[in-house]
């Protein structure tokens, strides 16, 4: 069995058709017919159900396919491996972040990540801690910046920064007028722009207001914390944003809540007893040394 059976074999899984897979691997129909059927004699079990209008994996096939993401995702990881360059004079890291610290630590963090090691290509995606803990576990992302606790048991986080969340209003809003903190009675009055419950940080305002008997009124909400920024900056809205990415916009108040907002523990995620290449390592150290408010 060679390395191109497995990879032919999952084209084939995955577009359920013959054609489309040679096409998407660019050899001859025939020839990926071969190579499939030679796969078949190796491991005695046919693997595709061929008699139907359309192409299915028989129960051996669909048994196959988990075995053979894993071997091919473990190959990966060893090409990697032999050819990760300790002296970091080059490399490439794969980076996740969620919305909330794109919005403001992606900036400093990564440019001086870049100072300190331009050799190494970044790759940085923005996207929910979700998908990014999925990336991670499939060996698909290097290192994801998130929140602590992981969702899942092939992810560990490790504990880094505190964040504050705060609740903010416009410049001219009545309530950034006021001279006094505002209760949790008074929240629940203020019409309010939120992020949605795509974020994590939802989830964090939806348990304050539960704990303390709060139905918020949710006049707006939004999936983009730059949107929210501009509500809020220019409309009648207030609304619950993480501190640092709402203060490093001009035109924001913070008003003063009693009980406060809760903090929550950004934290880096990384594969759990996975491979971690020198950019990887590199990246983990300089983000344990970072300090947002010198950058």
């Amino acid at each position: 069995m060679l390395l191109r059976h497995i990879r032919y074999f999952l084209a084939v899984a995955e577009h359920r058709n013959f054609t489309r897979a040679a096409e998407a691997l660019f050899v001859s129909q025939p020839t990926l017919s071969q190579q499939i059927r030679q796969l078949e004699e190796g491991l005695g079990a046919e693997l595709f159900d061929r008699g139907g209008r359309q192409l299915r994996l028989t129960d051996a096939g669909e048994a196959y396919r988990e075995y053979a993401r894993r071997a091919l995702r473990e190959l990966e990881a060893g090409r990697r491996a032999l050819h990760d360059v300790a002296s970091l004079r080059s490399g490439e890291l794969r980076l996740a972040m969620t919305p909330t610290f794109t919005a403001w630590l992606a900036g400093p963090l990564l440019a001086g990540f870049h100072a300190r090691h331009p050799g190494i290509a970044l790759n940085v995606r923005e996207m929910s801690q979700e998908a990014m803990e999925a990336g991670l576990a499939d060996d698909a992302l290097d290192i994801g910046i998130a929140f602590a606790p992981a969702r899942t048991l092939d992810v560990e986080a490790e504990p880094w920064l505190e964040e504050e969340l705060a609740l903010v209003a416009g410049e001219g809003h009545p309530a950034a007028l006021a001279a006094r903190a505002l209760s949790a009675a008074d929240l629940a009055a203020l019409p309010l722009a939120l992020l949605s419950a795509d974020f994590v940080t939802r989830g964090h305002i939806d348990d304050y207001c539960l704990r303390h008997g709060v139905r918020p009124r949710v006049a707006m909400e939004v999936n983009s914390i730059g949107a929210a920024v501009e509500i809020i900056r220019h409309g009648v809205l207030a609304g619950i944003l993480p501190s640092a990415a709402a203060f490093c916009q001009p035109g924001l108040r913070r008003l003063s809540l009693l009980p406060p907002l809760p903090s929550r523990r950004a934290a880096l995620l990384l594969k759990r007893d996975g491979y971690r290449s020198a950019a990887a390592r590199a990246f983990a150290g300089f983000a344990r040394g970072f300090d947002p408010a010198t950058g």
